[in-house]
């Protein structure tokens, strides 16, 4: 399976695969947005060293993820800074 329709929740959240996800030694995943497109890519927290963490949810919610429109809005800050 190489792509997929996924519907969000009415919270805006979005759940990859499961198959998708046991491919990645990580719960850890990059999203960038690239014109009109997001895209996620597996990291390590290794790989973070050169990235922003922008979101951690134990650091910035108390633990609880945040939703899809959420997260969309904190990536378009970053990109027009």
């Amino acid at each position: 399976m190489t792509s997929k329709i996924i519907k969000s929740t009415e919270r805006g959240q979005i759940t990859l695969p499961k198959q998708w996800r046991s491919q990645f030694n990580t719960d850890n995943f990059l999203l960038k947005i690239v014109s009109n497109k997001i895209i996620i890519t597996p990291v390590t927290i290794n790989d973070l060293e050169n990235e922003e963490i922008i979101f951690d949810a134990d650091r910035d919610n108390k633990g609880k993820g945040i939703g899809l429109n959420e997260m969309l809005e904190m990536l378009k800050q970053i990109d027009n800074e």
